[in-house]
Protein backbone atom coordinates (compact mmCIF):
# COMPACT_ATOMS: atom_id res chain seq x y z
CA UNK A 1 0.00 0.00 0.00
CA UNK A 2 1.22 3.48 -0.83
CA UNK A 3 1.54 5.92 2.04
CA UNK A 4 2.40 9.57 2.20
CA UNK A 5 5.96 9.94 3.40
CA UNK A 6 4.89 12.77 5.68
CA UNK A 7 4.40 10.46 8.68
CA UNK A 8 7.31 8.17 7.81
CA UNK A 9 9.69 11.10 7.38
CA UNK A 10 8.68 12.73 10.66
CA UNK A 11 9.24 9.50 12.58
CA UNK A 12 12.58 8.80 10.90
CA UNK A 13 13.86 12.36 11.25
CA UNK A 14 13.05 12.33 14.99
CA UNK A 15 14.88 9.02 15.32
CA UNK A 16 17.93 10.18 13.35
CA UNK A 17 18.24 13.39 15.36
CA UNK A 18 18.79 11.31 18.47
CA UNK A 19 22.25 10.18 17.37
CA UNK A 20 25.28 11.28 15.35
CA UNK A 21 26.91 9.14 12.69
CA UNK A 22 30.50 8.73 11.54
CA UNK A 23 32.13 6.86 8.65
CA UNK A 24 35.20 6.86 6.47
CA UNK A 25 34.10 8.46 3.19
CA UNK A 26 37.09 7.49 1.05
CA UNK A 27 37.66 4.09 -0.54
CA UNK A 28 39.39 1.27 1.32
CA UNK A 29 43.15 1.08 0.95
CA UNK A 30 46.16 3.34 1.23
CA UNK A 31 46.07 6.87 -0.18
CA UNK A 32 47.58 10.29 0.35
CA UNK A 33 44.42 11.64 2.00
CA UNK A 34 41.58 9.96 3.85
CA UNK A 35 38.27 11.63 4.74
CA UNK A 36 36.00 10.93 7.70
CA UNK A 37 32.48 12.34 7.88
CA UNK A 38 30.50 13.15 11.01
CA UNK A 39 26.86 14.21 10.77
CA UNK A 40 24.39 15.05 13.51
CA UNK A 41 23.31 17.54 16.12
CA UNK A 42 26.54 17.11 18.15
CA UNK A 43 28.98 16.95 15.23
CA UNK A 44 30.63 20.27 16.07
CA UNK A 45 31.01 19.42 19.78
CA UNK A 46 32.59 16.09 18.85
CA UNK A 47 35.05 17.93 16.58
CA UNK A 48 35.96 20.27 19.47
CA UNK A 49 36.75 17.36 21.76
CA UNK A 50 38.63 15.46 19.07
CA UNK A 51 40.87 18.41 18.12
CA UNK A 52 40.97 20.51 21.36
CA UNK A 53 39.88 23.49 19.24
CA UNK A 54 37.30 25.91 20.57
CA UNK A 55 35.83 27.18 17.32
CA UNK A 56 35.55 26.37 13.61
CA UNK A 57 34.40 28.78 10.92
CA UNK A 58 31.84 27.23 8.54
CA UNK A 59 33.30 26.20 5.17
CA UNK A 60 36.80 27.28 6.14
CA UNK A 61 39.50 24.59 6.39
CA UNK A 62 41.39 24.54 9.68
CA UNK A 63 44.65 22.65 10.13
CA UNK A 64 44.76 20.78 13.42
CA UNK A 65 45.78 17.60 15.25
CA UNK A 66 43.44 14.78 16.25
CA UNK A 67 43.78 13.50 19.83
CA UNK A 68 42.94 10.31 21.69
CA UNK A 69 41.15 10.26 25.04
CA UNK A 70 44.59 10.27 26.71
CA UNK A 71 45.80 13.29 24.78
CA UNK A 72 47.95 11.32 22.36
CA UNK A 73 48.17 12.60 18.78
CA UNK A 74 46.37 10.20 16.43
CA UNK A 75 47.00 12.16 13.23
CA UNK A 76 47.01 15.68 11.83
CA UNK A 77 45.06 17.24 8.98
CA UNK A 78 42.18 19.53 8.07
CA UNK A 79 38.74 20.07 9.60
CA UNK A 80 35.91 21.60 7.54
CA UNK A 81 32.61 22.44 9.25
CA UNK A 82 29.35 22.64 7.29
CA UNK A 83 26.65 24.28 9.37
CA UNK A 84 23.05 23.08 9.21
CA UNK A 85 21.05 23.41 7.00
CA UNK A 86 23.74 24.29 4.43
CA UNK A 87 25.26 20.83 4.26
CA UNK A 88 24.77 17.65 2.27
CA UNK A 89 22.61 15.98 4.93
CA UNK A 90 20.94 19.17 6.11
CA UNK A 91 22.48 18.57 9.56
CA UNK A 92 25.76 19.83 10.99
CA UNK A 93 28.56 18.00 9.18
CA UNK A 94 32.23 17.90 10.06
CA UNK A 95 34.75 16.49 7.58
CA UNK A 96 38.09 15.34 8.94
CA UNK A 97 40.83 15.10 6.32
CA UNK A 98 43.81 13.12 7.54
CA UNK A 99 46.45 10.88 6.03
CA UNK A 100 45.11 7.97 3.99
CA UNK A 101 46.39 5.26 6.31
CA UNK A 102 43.57 2.80 7.13
CA UNK A 103 45.02 2.36 10.65
CA UNK A 104 45.13 6.11 11.35
CA UNK A 105 41.60 6.58 10.01
CA UNK A 106 40.25 3.73 12.12
CA UNK A 107 41.84 5.20 15.27
CA UNK A 108 40.08 8.51 14.62
CA UNK A 109 36.78 6.73 13.98
CA UNK A 110 37.12 4.81 17.27
CA UNK A 111 37.68 8.10 19.08
CA UNK A 112 34.52 9.52 17.45
CA UNK A 113 32.58 6.48 18.68
CA UNK A 114 33.90 7.13 22.19
CA UNK A 115 32.63 10.70 21.91
CA UNK A 116 29.08 9.54 21.15
CA UNK A 117 28.93 8.73 17.44
CA UNK A 118 27.31 5.67 15.89
CA UNK A 119 28.79 3.92 12.86
CA UNK A 120 26.86 4.99 9.77
CA UNK A 121 24.91 2.35 7.90
CA UNK A 122 25.28 2.01 4.10
CA UNK A 123 23.78 5.08 2.47
CA UNK A 124 22.84 6.74 5.76
CA UNK A 125 24.32 10.14 4.85
CA UNK A 126 22.33 10.19 1.59
CA UNK A 127 19.28 8.89 3.42
CA UNK A 128 19.45 11.79 5.89
CA UNK A 129 19.86 14.21 2.97
CA UNK A 130 16.65 12.81 1.50
CA UNK A 131 14.72 12.83 4.78
CA UNK A 132 15.80 16.43 5.44
CA UNK A 133 14.61 17.54 2.00
CA UNK A 134 18.06 18.21 0.51
CA UNK A 135 17.60 15.72 -2.34
CA UNK A 136 14.78 13.53 -3.65
CA UNK A 137 14.95 9.78 -4.27
CA UNK A 138 15.99 10.16 -7.90
CA UNK A 139 18.92 12.34 -6.89
CA UNK A 140 19.86 9.94 -4.10
CA UNK A 141 19.96 7.00 -6.52
CA UNK A 142 21.98 9.00 -9.04
CA UNK A 143 24.77 9.35 -6.46
CA UNK A 144 25.40 5.60 -6.46
CA UNK A 145 24.91 5.49 -10.24
CA UNK A 146 27.63 8.14 -10.65
CA UNK A 147 29.99 6.22 -8.38
CA UNK A 148 29.46 3.01 -10.39
CA UNK A 149 29.42 4.65 -13.85
CA UNK A 150 31.25 2.52 -16.42
CA UNK A 151 31.33 5.02 -19.26
CA UNK A 152 31.55 8.75 -19.85
CA UNK A 153 27.96 8.88 -21.09
CA UNK A 154 26.71 7.06 -17.98
CA UNK A 155 28.60 9.47 -15.72
CA UNK A 156 27.15 12.48 -17.56
CA UNK A 157 23.66 11.00 -17.38
CA UNK A 158 24.03 10.38 -13.63
CA UNK A 159 25.13 13.98 -13.14
CA UNK A 160 22.04 15.14 -15.04
CA UNK A 161 19.84 13.19 -12.63
CA UNK A 162 21.85 14.35 -9.62
CA UNK A 163 21.37 17.96 -10.68
CA UNK A 164 17.62 17.39 -10.91
CA UNK A 165 16.94 17.08 -14.67
CA UNK A 166 14.94 13.86 -14.34
CA UNK A 167 13.09 15.13 -11.28
CA UNK A 168 12.30 18.38 -13.11
CA UNK A 169 10.60 16.49 -15.95
CA UNK A 170 8.59 14.43 -13.47
CA UNK A 171 7.57 17.52 -11.50
CA UNK A 172 6.37 19.29 -14.65
CA UNK A 173 4.04 16.39 -15.43
CA UNK A 174 2.97 16.16 -11.79
CA UNK A 175 1.92 19.81 -12.00
CA UNK A 176 -0.13 18.97 -15.10
CA UNK A 177 -1.69 16.05 -13.23
CA UNK A 178 -2.53 18.20 -10.22
CA UNK A 179 -4.04 20.86 -12.45
CA UNK A 180 -6.16 18.28 -14.26
CA UNK A 181 -7.23 16.60 -11.01
CA UNK A 182 -8.39 19.97 -9.66
CA UNK A 183 -10.20 20.54 -12.92
CA UNK A 184 -12.06 17.21 -12.76
CA UNK A 185 -12.82 17.33 -9.04
CA UNK A 186 -14.17 20.87 -9.33
CA UNK A 187 -16.54 19.60 -11.99
CA UNK A 188 -17.65 16.78 -9.68
CA UNK A 189 -18.12 19.15 -6.74
CA UNK A 190 -19.99 21.84 -8.66
CA UNK A 191 -21.87 20.12 -11.50
CA UNK A 192 -24.59 22.74 -11.52
CA UNK A 193 -22.17 25.62 -12.10
CA UNK A 194 -22.00 26.74 -15.72
CA UNK A 195 -18.36 27.77 -15.69
CA UNK A 196 -16.16 27.59 -18.78
CA UNK A 197 -13.19 25.89 -17.10
CA UNK A 198 -15.20 22.78 -16.27
CA UNK A 199 -16.28 22.16 -19.87
CA UNK A 200 -15.74 18.55 -20.92
CA UNK A 201 -13.96 19.63 -24.07
CA UNK A 202 -11.30 21.37 -22.01
CA UNK A 203 -10.84 18.29 -19.86
CA UNK A 204 -10.21 16.25 -23.00
CA UNK A 205 -7.74 18.84 -24.33
CA UNK A 206 -5.79 18.74 -21.07
CA UNK A 207 -5.80 14.93 -21.14
CA UNK A 208 -4.39 14.97 -24.67
CA UNK A 209 -1.52 17.24 -23.61
CA UNK A 210 -0.88 15.07 -20.55
CA UNK A 211 -0.75 11.87 -22.63
CA UNK A 212 1.79 13.46 -24.99
CA UNK A 213 3.96 14.59 -22.06
CA UNK A 214 3.82 11.14 -20.45
CA UNK A 215 4.75 9.34 -23.67
CA UNK A 216 7.77 11.62 -24.07
CA UNK A 217 8.82 11.01 -20.47
CA UNK A 218 8.39 7.26 -20.98
CA UNK A 219 10.65 7.38 -24.04
CA UNK A 220 13.32 9.43 -22.24
CA UNK A 221 13.20 7.15 -19.21
CA UNK A 222 13.52 4.04 -21.38
CA UNK A 223 16.70 5.52 -22.85
CA UNK A 224 17.89 6.41 -19.35
CA UNK A 225 17.44 2.82 -18.16
CA UNK A 226 19.31 1.46 -21.20
CA UNK A 227 22.09 3.95 -20.55
CA UNK A 228 22.28 2.88 -16.91
CA UNK A 229 22.01 -0.89 -17.34
CA UNK A 230 23.60 -1.22 -20.77
CA UNK A 231 21.58 -2.38 -23.77
CA UNK A 232 21.82 -6.12 -24.47
CA UNK A 233 23.20 -6.97 -27.92
CA UNK A 234 22.83 -10.65 -28.79
CA UNK A 235 24.77 -12.24 -31.66
CA UNK A 236 23.04 -15.26 -33.19
CA UNK A 237 23.73 -17.30 -36.31
CA UNK A 238 24.73 -20.65 -37.70
CA UNK A 239 27.99 -22.31 -36.59
CA UNK A 240 31.23 -20.98 -38.05
CA UNK A 241 29.86 -17.69 -39.38
CA UNK A 242 32.20 -15.73 -37.08
CA UNK A 243 30.09 -14.85 -34.03
CA UNK A 244 32.99 -15.16 -31.59
CA UNK A 245 35.26 -13.23 -33.97
CA UNK A 246 32.67 -10.45 -34.10
CA UNK A 247 32.48 -10.33 -30.30
CA UNK A 248 36.26 -10.00 -30.14
CA UNK A 249 36.25 -7.30 -32.82
CA UNK A 250 33.58 -5.21 -31.06
CA UNK A 251 35.30 -5.64 -27.69
CA UNK A 252 38.78 -4.98 -29.16
CA UNK A 253 40.22 -7.98 -27.33
CA UNK A 254 40.28 -11.78 -27.53
CA UNK A 255 37.45 -12.76 -25.20
CA UNK A 256 35.83 -15.71 -26.98
CA UNK A 257 37.63 -18.78 -28.32
CA UNK A 258 37.78 -18.81 -32.13
CA UNK A 259 38.31 -22.08 -34.06
CA UNK A 260 37.22 -23.68 -37.33
CA UNK A 261 35.44 -26.42 -35.37
CA UNK A 262 31.64 -26.11 -35.45
CA UNK A 263 30.05 -25.91 -32.02
CA UNK A 264 33.07 -24.38 -30.24
CA UNK A 265 30.80 -21.98 -28.32
CA UNK A 266 28.32 -24.01 -26.29
CA UNK A 267 27.16 -21.41 -23.78
CA UNK A 268 26.54 -17.68 -23.85
CA UNK A 269 29.60 -15.43 -23.47
CA UNK A 270 28.81 -11.95 -22.13
CA UNK A 271 31.09 -8.93 -22.19
CA UNK A 272 30.69 -5.20 -21.49
CA UNK A 273 31.79 -2.99 -24.39
CA UNK A 274 31.83 0.78 -24.88
CA UNK A 275 30.66 2.35 -28.14
CA UNK A 276 31.11 6.13 -28.34
CA UNK A 277 30.97 6.37 -24.55
CA UNK A 278 27.82 4.19 -24.28
CA UNK A 279 28.00 0.88 -22.39
CA UNK A 280 26.54 -2.24 -24.03
CA UNK A 281 26.31 -5.85 -22.92
CA UNK A 282 27.28 -7.95 -25.93
CA UNK A 283 26.37 -11.63 -25.82
CA UNK A 284 27.89 -14.34 -28.02
CA UNK A 285 25.76 -17.48 -28.34
CA UNK A 286 26.08 -21.07 -29.50
CA UNK A 287 25.75 -21.67 -33.23
CA UNK A 288 22.18 -22.60 -34.12
CA UNK A 289 21.85 -25.92 -35.96
CA UNK A 290 20.27 -29.37 -35.64
CA UNK A 291 22.38 -31.45 -33.28
CA UNK A 292 22.17 -34.56 -31.12
CA UNK A 293 24.76 -33.26 -28.64
CA UNK A 294 22.90 -32.67 -25.34
CA UNK A 295 25.28 -29.92 -24.14
CA UNK A 296 25.13 -28.11 -27.48
CA UNK A 297 21.32 -28.34 -27.45
CA UNK A 298 21.26 -26.58 -24.08
CA UNK A 299 23.55 -23.86 -25.50
CA UNK A 300 21.26 -23.38 -28.50
CA UNK A 301 18.22 -23.12 -26.23
CA UNK A 302 20.02 -20.45 -24.22
CA UNK A 303 20.85 -18.65 -27.45
CA UNK A 304 17.13 -18.44 -28.32
CA UNK A 305 16.30 -17.25 -24.78
CA UNK A 306 18.95 -14.54 -25.00
CA UNK A 307 17.66 -13.41 -28.41
CA UNK A 308 14.10 -13.17 -27.06
CA UNK A 309 15.16 -10.75 -24.32
CA UNK A 310 17.64 -8.70 -26.38
CA UNK A 311 17.50 -4.98 -27.05
CA UNK A 312 19.22 -5.56 -30.41
CA UNK A 313 19.73 -8.83 -32.27
CA UNK A 314 22.73 -9.11 -34.60
CA UNK A 315 21.98 -11.89 -37.07
CA UNK A 316 25.38 -12.97 -38.36
CA UNK A 317 25.50 -14.64 -41.77
CA UNK A 318 28.25 -15.79 -44.10
CA UNK A 319 28.60 -13.12 -46.80
CA UNK A 320 29.80 -15.73 -49.31
CA UNK A 321 26.49 -17.59 -48.92
CA UNK A 322 24.05 -14.84 -48.00
CA UNK A 323 20.85 -15.06 -45.96
CA UNK A 324 19.42 -18.57 -46.07
CA UNK A 325 16.08 -20.04 -45.09
CA UNK A 326 17.76 -21.30 -41.87
CA UNK A 327 18.77 -17.74 -40.96
CA UNK A 328 15.23 -16.40 -41.27
CA UNK A 329 13.53 -19.42 -39.67
CA UNK A 330 15.62 -19.18 -36.50
CA UNK A 331 14.20 -15.69 -35.98
CA UNK A 332 10.59 -16.85 -36.16
CA UNK A 333 10.30 -17.22 -32.37
CA UNK A 334 11.94 -13.88 -31.59
CA UNK A 335 9.54 -10.96 -30.88
CA UNK A 336 9.01 -8.78 -33.94
CA UNK A 337 9.57 -5.69 -31.80
CA UNK A 338 13.26 -6.53 -31.22
CA UNK A 339 15.40 -4.59 -33.74
CA UNK A 340 17.44 -6.92 -35.95
CA UNK A 341 20.57 -6.12 -37.94
CA UNK A 342 21.78 -8.66 -40.51
CA UNK A 343 25.57 -8.64 -40.36
CA UNK A 344 27.27 -10.22 -43.38
CA UNK A 345 30.70 -11.43 -42.27
CA UNK A 346 33.71 -12.58 -44.35
CA UNK A 347 33.36 -9.94 -47.07
CA UNK A 348 37.12 -10.31 -47.54
CA UNK A 349 36.37 -13.70 -49.15
CA UNK A 350 33.87 -12.37 -51.71
CA UNK A 351 34.81 -12.67 -55.36
CA UNK A 352 32.37 -9.96 -56.37
CA UNK A 353 32.41 -6.36 -55.17
CA UNK A 354 28.58 -6.50 -54.92
CA UNK A 355 27.54 -8.56 -51.87
CA UNK A 356 24.54 -10.86 -52.09
CA UNK A 357 21.16 -9.91 -50.56
CA UNK A 358 21.86 -6.17 -50.68
CA UNK A 359 18.26 -5.37 -51.65
CA UNK A 360 16.62 -7.11 -48.69
CA UNK A 361 14.27 -4.98 -46.60
CA UNK A 362 16.01 -5.34 -43.23
CA UNK A 363 19.14 -3.46 -42.15
CA UNK A 364 22.22 -5.13 -43.64
CA UNK A 365 25.83 -4.36 -42.74
CA UNK A 366 28.82 -5.95 -44.48
CA UNK A 367 31.95 -6.61 -42.46
CA UNK A 368 35.06 -8.67 -42.01
CA UNK A 369 35.52 -9.51 -38.34
CA UNK A 370 39.00 -10.79 -39.24
CA UNK A 371 40.30 -7.60 -40.91
CA UNK A 372 38.04 -5.08 -39.13
CA UNK A 373 36.35 -3.89 -42.33
CA UNK A 374 32.92 -2.41 -41.58
CA UNK A 375 33.17 -2.72 -37.78
CA UNK A 376 32.94 1.05 -37.27
CA UNK A 377 29.91 1.16 -39.58
CA UNK A 378 28.30 -1.59 -37.48
CA UNK A 379 29.00 0.35 -34.27
CA UNK A 380 27.33 3.44 -35.76
CA UNK A 381 24.30 1.37 -36.83
CA UNK A 382 24.00 -0.17 -33.34
CA UNK A 383 23.89 3.30 -31.77
CA UNK A 384 21.32 4.49 -34.31
CA UNK A 385 19.15 1.38 -33.84
CA UNK A 386 19.02 1.67 -30.06
CA UNK A 387 18.30 5.40 -30.37
CA UNK A 388 21.32 6.73 -28.52
CA UNK A 389 22.76 10.07 -29.54
CA UNK A 390 26.12 10.69 -27.90
CA UNK A 391 25.73 14.39 -28.71
CA UNK A 392 22.40 14.62 -26.87
CA UNK A 393 23.06 16.59 -23.68
CA UNK A 394 19.54 15.92 -22.31
CA UNK A 395 20.00 12.21 -21.58
CA UNK A 396 19.62 11.39 -17.88
CA UNK A 397 20.14 8.19 -15.88
CA UNK A 398 17.07 6.20 -14.85
CA UNK A 399 16.37 2.87 -13.17
CA UNK A 400 13.99 0.02 -13.82
CA UNK A 401 11.79 1.03 -10.86
CA UNK A 402 11.38 4.49 -12.43
CA UNK A 403 10.36 2.94 -15.74
CA UNK A 404 7.87 0.60 -14.03
CA UNK A 405 6.29 3.50 -12.14
CA UNK A 406 5.97 5.61 -15.30
CA UNK A 407 4.45 2.69 -17.22
CA UNK A 408 1.84 2.26 -14.47
CA UNK A 409 1.14 5.97 -14.55
CA UNK A 410 0.79 5.93 -18.36
CA UNK A 411 -1.58 2.96 -18.12
CA UNK A 412 -3.83 4.79 -15.65
CA UNK A 413 -3.80 7.94 -17.78
CA UNK A 414 -4.80 5.95 -20.88
CA UNK A 415 -7.61 4.34 -18.89
CA UNK A 416 -8.68 7.79 -17.75
CA UNK A 417 -8.58 9.04 -21.34
CA UNK A 418 -10.78 6.12 -22.38
CA UNK A 419 -13.32 7.18 -19.71
CA UNK A 420 -12.82 10.93 -20.09
CA UNK A 421 -16.57 11.61 -20.03
CA UNK A 422 -17.08 9.60 -16.82
CA UNK A 423 -15.61 12.00 -14.31
CA UNK A 424 -15.71 9.62 -11.31
CA UNK A 425 -13.61 7.02 -13.11
CA UNK A 426 -11.35 9.70 -14.60
CA UNK A 427 -10.70 11.26 -11.18
CA UNK A 428 -9.74 7.87 -9.72
CA UNK A 429 -7.41 6.96 -12.59
CA UNK A 430 -5.70 10.36 -12.36
CA UNK A 431 -5.16 9.81 -8.63
CA UNK A 432 -3.55 6.42 -9.31
CA UNK A 433 -1.39 7.96 -12.04
CA UNK A 434 -0.29 10.76 -9.72
CA UNK A 435 0.64 8.34 -6.92
CA UNK A 436 2.62 6.10 -9.29
CA UNK A 437 4.57 9.02 -10.69
CA UNK A 438 5.22 10.46 -7.23
CA UNK A 439 6.83 7.17 -6.14
CA UNK A 440 9.82 8.06 -8.29
CA UNK A 441 10.85 11.19 -6.41
CA UNK A 442 9.60 9.92 -3.05
CA UNK A 443 6.51 12.07 -2.48
CA UNK A 444 4.65 8.78 -2.08
CA UNK A 445 6.34 5.46 -1.44
CA UNK A 446 5.97 1.98 0.02
CA UNK A 447 7.38 1.36 3.50
CA UNK A 448 10.09 -0.96 2.14
CA UNK A 449 11.32 1.24 -0.69
CA UNK A 450 13.67 3.48 1.29
CA UNK A 451 15.46 0.60 2.96
CA UNK A 452 15.89 -1.18 -0.36
CA UNK A 453 17.33 1.89 -2.09
CA UNK A 454 19.76 3.08 0.56
CA UNK A 455 21.00 -0.39 1.56
CA UNK A 456 22.80 -0.56 -1.81
CA UNK A 457 24.93 2.48 -1.03
CA UNK A 458 28.49 2.23 0.24
CA UNK A 459 29.45 3.27 3.78
CA UNK A 460 30.13 7.00 4.04
CA UNK A 461 27.68 8.08 1.31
Amino acid sequence: MLKSLYYIKNWMVRRLKSHNIVAIATANGYAGVGIIRISGIDALEIAYQLTHHKTFTPRLATYTKFYSSKGEVLDSGLVIYFKSPNSFTGEDIVELQGHGSPIALQMIVRRCLELGCHMAEPGEFSRRAYLNGKIDLVQAESIIDLIHAESEATAKGALKSLHGEFSRQINIINEQLIDLRMFVEATLDFPEEDIEFIANAKIRDKLTILVESMEKLLSNTTQGVLLNNGANIVIIGRPNVGKSSLLNALANEDIAIVTDIAGTTRDIVKEKIIINGIAFNIIDTAGIRDTTDIVEKIGIERAFNAANSADICLVLVDATIGVTASDTSMLSSAPATIPKIFVHNKVDLLDSTTPANENLGDTHIYISAKSGTGIDTLRTEILATIGFDSNNSDVFIARTRHLDAIRRSVEHIHLGFHHWNNLEILAEELRYAHNSLSEITGEFSSDDLLGEIFSRFCIGK
